[in-house]
């Protein structure tokens, strides 16, 4: 796969100008799981890379949604209490069920830390998902949040309910209806590089750092977010 992705480049063929395809001139991509199969997924990248930068804040209760592997690698022994939040009753792994959009089975004020990660497009009604995530954290307490922007739709078992990608303004606009805007920051993740790795399903592996971490605001890969609820 070397050279893959570079073919993306526009090239000054022989013949004018042109786009020189390669391996990418298909209809089909190199993988359908997002590049699973061939390594970490582009988005995964950026989403390691934004939690690694707020580890700090990965600390006291801690709630994750579908399991807890988040809050163990980058809590590590400044969480207390790792929770994990599943819709569906009968995950062994879940110590809540709930819906962030109708809130229920989640309780208020209890968590210092929600670690939310390529989750809220899943929920139709973001406004109200917000809003429980707000609910849920004690004063101080901060979200951690990840969204797709550019990406395929999973065709597994959250496919169906993929309804949203979004943008950094959306997600801005979200967050600031419950959160302070002065406690909201958003980061954007990716390029058009990036996004096109995605799209495609080539691992982040197969691209280099300096590829990876070129940031474009006008391809969003990843957006990500992080809000704290202020003190009363």
């Amino acid at each position: 796969m070397t050279g893959l992705l570079r073919s993306l480049a526009a090239v000054w063929g022989a013949r004018g100008h042109g786009v020189d395809w390669g391996d990418l001139r298909r209809t089909t991509p190199v993988s359908r799981y997002f590049g699973y199969d061939r390594g970490k997924p582009v988005d995964r990248f950026y989403v390691e890379g934004f939690l690694g930068s707020c580890r700090e804040d990965v600390r006291g209760r801690v709630m994750e949604v579908g399991d807890d592997a988040y809050t163990r690698r980058f809590g590590g022994g400044r969480v207390t209490r790792a929770d994990v939040l599943h819709v569906h009753a009968g995950n062994p792994r879940a110590t809540l069920v709930g819906d962030l959009a109708s809130g229920d089975g989640i309780p208020t004020g209890a968590f210092d830390c929600v670690v939310l990660t390529q989750t809220l497009h899943l929920v139709f009604d973001v406004r109200a998902a917000v809003r429980t995530l707000h609910r849920a954290l004690r004063p101080g307490g901060v979200l951690l949040v990840t969204v797709p922007g550019i990406s395929q739709v999973e065709q597994g078992e959250w496919g169906a309910s993929w309804c949203w990608g979004l943008t950094p303004t959306s997600l801005r606009r979200a967050l600031e209806e419950c959160f302070a805007p002065e406690e909201v920051r958003v980061e954007v993740n990716g390029n058009v590089l990036a996004a096109c790795a995605l799209l495609y399903g080539v691992a982040a592996e197969e691209l280099s750092p300096v590829e990876l971490e070129h940031a474009d605001p006008v391809y969003p890969v990843t957006v990500a977010a992080r809000a704290r609820k202020a003190a009363p």
